[in-house]
């Protein structure tokens, strides 16, 4: 099935009514506390970055603050989320950054953001978007995978699979679109078994009924520009 323009206005707009009341799933009070769940987020689940956040705020909730936890004690508030070494000495790292060049501010330059330790093009749109509120599009497994079923942006890297997207979606809906297809990646079009007959996009899909698309591209396994980033 080929998809045209019109096919692919067509899917945005029934994502939008679908998903109209899609939010953020983490759960953060300022751009300093969504950064740090962000690079948490990397292979663990948002319910258990939210639960170890929680925990970890209420001791230390300034990049200042988690200075003075230092590393060891930092790798222990955060252990529940995986690969808490390397995780835990990005966020000191970025933390001693954010406190020595920004006042303990997340900067909104994206570049500035790229700069951070642990930080990638993923975890630098989200803030972007979420924080900021600038147009931008951070593309996780779940948009990756549902872009290139659906034939939105087809790609083999989420940098590829961004691109194609900014190009298919108005910029004035970027923000809400990265909402809409991770929850509808999350609902229905699911990495193993994609709930087809349930799809609200069923008639407009070209992989209607398969899979689709390799798993180890649908969950972003190619190696990017930012490397192991989030």
């Amino acid at each position: 099935m080929r998809v045209t323009k019109k096919t692919k206005d067509e899917m945005i707009r029934i994502l939008s009514e679908v998903y109209a009341d899609a939010k953020p799933a983490l759960l953060f009070r300022n751009p300093f506390e969504l950064l740090v769940a962000v690079i948490l987020s990397a292979q663990c689940t948002d319910q258990r970055v939210n639960i170890v956040t929680k925990r970890l705020f209420a001791k230390a909730a300034t990049p200042e603050a988690i200075v003075r936890m230092g590393l060891p004690k930092l790798e222990k508030e955060i252990h529940e989320c995986g690969f808490f070494h390397a995780k835990a000495k990005n966020i000191l790292a970025t933390c001693e950054i954010l406190a020595r060049e920004y006042g303990g501010k997340v900067p909104e330059d994206f570049d500035a953001l790229l700069a951070l330790p642990g930080v990638g093009r993923k975890t630098a749109n989200v803030v972007t978007s979420i924080a900021f509120r600038r147009p931008a599009i951070a593309v996780d497994t779940h948009v990756f995978r549902v872009a290139n079923r659906l034939r939105l942006a087809v790609g083999e890297t989420p940098d590829e699979v961004e691109l194609g997207l900014n190009k298919a979606i108005p910029k004035e809906k970027w923000s809400d679109a990265h909402h809409w297809l991770i929850w509808h990646g999350r609902k229905i079009c699911k990495s193993r078994r994609p709930l087809c007959a349930e799809c609200p996009l069923a008639k407009l899909c070209p992989s209607f009924g398969t899979d689709g698309i390799d798993e180890k591209k649908a969950n972003g396994k190619k190696k990017t520009s930012g490397g192991k980033k989030a």
